[in-house]
């Protein structure tokens, strides 16, 4: 009876604080609707007089008209809208503040993600096998460690980007803030509520765990809030950039036009969000799975050893889940941006800014190809593997020729001796491969070696026994091979038809990509129900090599994220706020890609060096936890053994 009384205070308590939390999330809205209403209020007092409308610069079809609610963008002056430290360019401050604040956002953004889905597959492993679903808890547990120090990281390099809009561009931050005023408190609000739910989380981790009970799931509700508030806090972040390259909701002069949706809801806005919710995964699987490695490296006993090396495959495998689908996310950008403006679209790819898709082209099929080479070398692992390694040299010769073709530019940078001799800038055989045909081709050529490449690690520790094992083999080698060849076919015929109607290929390109990910992996899932392990996993027997693998797959992710944010910032050119705000300062130009090589360079190396302090950190707060515990235990066998015997 007084357990049923327990259980009952249990669900109770649950239900209660899953209503607070729902509310909590809503809280910081109730003052954004205050000041509408009475913005609207306002309106009919003064609407005695007609109020003055201003028409959309986006939205001229729908809701073409609104009231002018706010000052026009101003006409920046050096240097009184602008501060600087002598002749160095402000904005390369900005730059760094901003990309630094953004990497480890990125980093706090993703890893809750990653943590949610640790605990639920704890949870529910719990009751089949309380030992497998412990240490799944205990892996979100320690992930959740790592982004604890990092968050704190974040809020101090958020309010380092602050003071230096204020004290740098204080004209364009101030019109910035006029516009979005009535959500820039909704921002600081939720960020608190972040900050709340991420400490009762992590601090109520042990006192709310009780394996798969109603508490244990009211904490996995806690990780389900606190990853809402960051998507939030993230999509609220992405409007104020999307807006600078895309703006809406205000007339030409910059006036607001009374409706923070429009403004906020931009053109680029959907798109530029699922590009970097997907690029924050990725990018956060590749920073765990290098925490993993870095661990894994420094370990001193065979079972940390196999702990971490098992932590990376897991990191490494949530951020390969986000990495496929991000190449097709950037086409959907771009054509976006390309429906937005030609000539944006037109600067990005085949213009000043061509040559930086070369540099991410590069960065991107090193992250393909070092991804395969890790899942070679975690092979080493699994008995059996060897049957398979002969398929490694045609799939890493097939990740090299999509690569040389992916980074074949269109057209070269020559002398004019040089252009006469070859008769323009486009080179008459190798120039065929820099168009999209052969990009696009070549991408969705290394996405399905790669899902060969996971699919042949899937098996590699099996011997599969179901009845139709040959006609399940038959089919996955009919299905890659016929997706291959409709991917290479549809690339040639698109040498042949109108760049309008060859656009549209892409599509079942990418459809066949996607039917080899997710129908081969099914059927090769299928085929290994009551498959006979050859052996068990060695974990802990990862080479060397790989663990560096992961620490090249981190860095590349995070070289990729500063040549895309150098992207998106080039391609407003010499506005602040596109063909709305003006950039009036000395250094209102495109930074050559030498310099901006340089300057994201510097980035990637702060970023890994804090991150390197981060990574110790855990480390020392784990080594004094395992001092503590086996000093609880000396303690104990002590007192045990100084304990008289029992009488019988």
């Amino acid at each position: 009876m007084l357990n049923l009384f327990g259980e009952k205070k249990k669900k109770i308590g649950a239900l209660l604080l899953l209503g607070m939390l729902s509310l909590l999330i809503l809280l910081p809205f109730a003052p954004t609707a205050v000041v509408m209403a009475q913005e609207e209020e306002a309106a009919v007092v003064e609407g005695e007089e007609e109020p003055k409308m201003g028409k959309d610069v986006f939205y001229k079809e729908v809701g073409e008209f609104g009231p002018i609610s706010g000052p026009p963008a101003p006409t920046m002056v050096y240097p009184d809208d602008y501060g600087t430290y002598g002749d160095y360019q402000s904005r390369t401050i900005i730059w760094i503040a901003n990309q630094q604040h953004l990497y480890f956002g990125s980093f706090v953004l993703a890893v809750p993600m990653f943590v949610w889905v640790m605990e639920l597959i704890g949870i529910l492993q719990f009751r089949k096998n309380p030992k497998v679903g412990k240490k799944f808890d205990d892996l979100a547990h320690e992930m959740m460690k790592i982004s604890l120090t990092a968050y704190s990281v974040t809020a101090i390099l958020g309010g380092v980007l602050i003071f230096s809009f204020l004290a740098l561009y204080p004209g364009f931050f101030g019109y910035l803030s006029s516009i979005f005023r009535p959500v820039m408190h909704i921002y600081a609000l939720l960020f608190i509520l972040e900050s709340g739910v991420l400490y009762v989380y992590y601090y109520g981790w042990d006192s709310m765990n009780d394996g798969d009970g109603n508490w244990k799931y009211s904490h996995l509700a806690l990780c389900t809030l606190l990853n809402a508030v960051g998507i939030v806090l993230m999509v609220m972040a992405n409007t104020w950039v999307s807006f600078m390259m895309s703006p809406a909701g205000v007339d030409a002069d910059g006036h607001f036009l009374g409706d923070i949706w429009k403004v906020m809801h931009n053109p680029l806005m959907v798109p530029v969000v699922i590009h970097r919710i997907l690029g924050n995964a990725a990018f956060g699987g590749g920073v765990v799975a290098a925490y993993s490695a870095f661990r894994f490296l420094s370990a001193k006993t065979a079972e940390e050893k196999a702990h971490y090396d098992w932590m990376s495959y897991i990191a490494m495998f949530m951020g390969i889940l986000a990495l496929i689908p991000l190449p097709f996310a950037g086409y959907w950008l771009m054509r976006e941006i390309y429906g937005y403006r030609q000539q944006m679209g037109i600067t990005l790819m085949g213009g000043l800014l061509a040559w930086v898709f070369i540099m991410q082209a590069t960065m991107i099929a090193t992250l393909f190809i070092t991804v395969n080479y890790y899942l070679f070398q975690a092979m080493g692992r699994m008995p059996g593997a060897e049957r398979y390694y002969p398929a490694f040299k045609f799939l890493l010769a097939t990740l090299v020729v999509a690569t040389i073709a992916w980074l074949t530019p269109h057209t070269f940078v020559m002398t004019p001796a040089e252009l006469k001799a070859m008769g323009g800038q486009q080179h008459p055989i190798v120039g065929n491969y820099g168009v999209m045909s052969a990009k696009n081709t070549a991408i969705n050529t290394m996405i399905t070696a790669t899902v060969v490449c996971f699919m042949i690690y899937q098996r590699c520790n099996f011997n599969i026994k179901v009845p139709w094992a040959w006609k399940g083999n038959l089919f996955l080698v009919f299905l890659v091979v016929a997706a291959e060849a409709n991917i290479l076919f549809l690339g040639v015929y698109g040498y042949f038809i109108p760049a309008n109607v060859r656009i549209g290929l892409s599509v079942p390109q990418v459809a066949s990509t996607l039917t080899v990910l997710f129908v081969g992996v099914t059927v090769n899932l299928k085929m290994l129900k009551g498959a006979e392990p050859v052996g068990e996993i060695r974990w802990g027997h990862m080479s060397v090599r790989g663990a560096y693998a992961l620490f090249m797959l981190a860095v590349a992710f995070t070289w990729t994220m500063a040549v895309m944010g150098y992207l998106r910032s080039s391609v407003r050119l010499h506005w602040h706020i596109n063909e709305i705000l003006r950039d009036n300062s000395p250094w209102a130009f495109t930074n050559p890609l030498g310099y901006a090589g340089n300057i994201n360079s510097l980035n990637v190396l702060l970023f890994w060096t804090m991150l390197l302090f981060v990574f110790w950190l855990s480390s020392l707060a784990a080594a004094g936890k395992k001092k503590v515990d086996a000093e609880a235990l000396a303690a104990a066998a002590a007192a045990g053994s100084a304990a008289p015997a029992a009488s019988h």
